[in-house]
């Protein structure tokens, strides 16, 4: 079967490092060792503006000098690659992709958050798909297979029908939003929002003229066309959690998906009141959400079906983000979606973060 080929913008940390932060068992993280790891996939090329981190992409995966470009529309046109990973910053993406998508790339892989305004979120649609482009967007937990499990409960019908989704940890909207947001939508089988109200926390400081100069954090109440109420909060320890209600019993995420619970209807109690009792999660076997993204990818090239998080399915969860922003904006009113006219753009000016190139056990 044939082998894509490969290429890396954006050479730091999700880009090709962060696996020297995270447990072995997390393996492969990155995106280039998404690629190491899939048999299907050869990473060729990589671009970033600071040579000596390509020099450490090219020791640890191979990837010779000549092919190392700090001008990735060079690496695009020398190299040819089916499969690009735009792994910098929101703040360039939009650029690079559509750059990507007009020039031949077959299918692309971004890092979240998608863009960093809602206009170039439409550009990164349109472009792929007026180009025929597959895209994923770097929200892992789409592909995570305890969340899969998790979906199958709600789906199944097992605790009655889906009425609300929780996040409990937030946290900023392009960095962490970017993957709750992703992963509520999923439980909710990508149903489109109607409203969204929202505030942000300290960030009035950072908004002037269109532009916000941080990454905020944010929390809110998004209403999906279907009746199901998605609650965005900041909930003290209850960090990385997920919790879906069902009419007759609850099924929730904790610790990152580290650990299950399912409650579901025991006997009534000594008033015949409903009452819930532990139950089964199913057990299932871990593998690599990052493997299994490139290999969603790769599927979409064998076949010509859809990526599990297309352009459009990306831009729906950022324009979450940018109806919390403009919800705070006006004082707190619910904000319609589809969002029309958004200016907003987060603009930090932050230099690339430096990558760990070895693990520190």
């Amino acid at each position: 079967m044939k082998t894509y080929r490969a290429a890396l913008i954006g050479c730091s940390r999700m880009g090709a490092f962060i696996d020297n932060e995270v447990p072995a068992s997390s393996y492969p993280y990155s995106h280039a060792a998404g690629y190491e790891a899939c048999d299907r996939t050869e990473l060729v090329a990589c671009s970033d503006l600071r040579a000596d981190v390509m020099a450490q992409v090219g020791e640890r995966y191979g990837v010779p000098s000549e092919r190392q470009y700090t001008d990735y529309k060079e690496l695009l046109e020398r190299e040819r690659p089916d499969i690009v990973s735009v792994a910098t910053q929101p703040e360039p993406r939009s650029e690079i992709v559509v750059y990507a998508a007009n020039h031949g790339v077959r299918a692309i892989y971004a890092e979240k958050a998608m863009a960093a305004s809602m206009r170039e979120a439409d550009a990164i649609v349109e472009a792929c798909e007026s180009n025929g482009t597959f895209f994923n967007l770097g929200t892992n937990r789409r592909w995570d297979r305890g969340f899969d499990v998790m979906k199958g409960i709600i789906d199944s019908g097992r605790l009655g029908a889906l009425r609300a989704l929780t996040i409990y940890g937030t946290s900023n909207l392009f960095n962490g939003a970017s993957h709750s947001f992703d992963l509520i939508m999923r439980l909710n089988s990508d149903r489109p929002a109607v409203w969204v109200q929202g505030l942000l926390r300290d960030a009035d400081h950072a908004i002037e003229d269109g532009r916000i100069t941080i990454d905020p954090v944010g929390e809110g109440i998004i209403q999906f066309e279907n009746g199901v109420t998605g609650y965005a909060l900041n909930a003290g320890v209850r960090r990385a959690e997920w919790e879906a209600v069902c009419e007759d019993g609850v099924v929730t995420a904790l610790s990152n998906g580290a650990e299950w619970q399912v409650r579901e209807p025991g006997e009534p109690d000594h008033r015949g009141r409903k009452r819930l009792v532990a139950g089964e999660f199913p057990e299932y076997e871990w593998k690599s959400s990052t493997l299994a993204l490139v290999e969603d990818m790769v599927h979409a090239l064998d076949t010509g079906e859809p990526t599990r998080c297309g352009a459009r399915v990306a831009r729906a969860s950022t324009e979450l983000i940018f109806a919390v922003i403009e919800s705070h904006l006006r004082d707190g009113a619910r904000v319609s979606i589809p969002l029309r006219d958004s200016a907003i753009r987060m603009e930090r000016g932050i230099p690339a973060k430096q990558p760990r190139f070895a693990r520190q056990d």
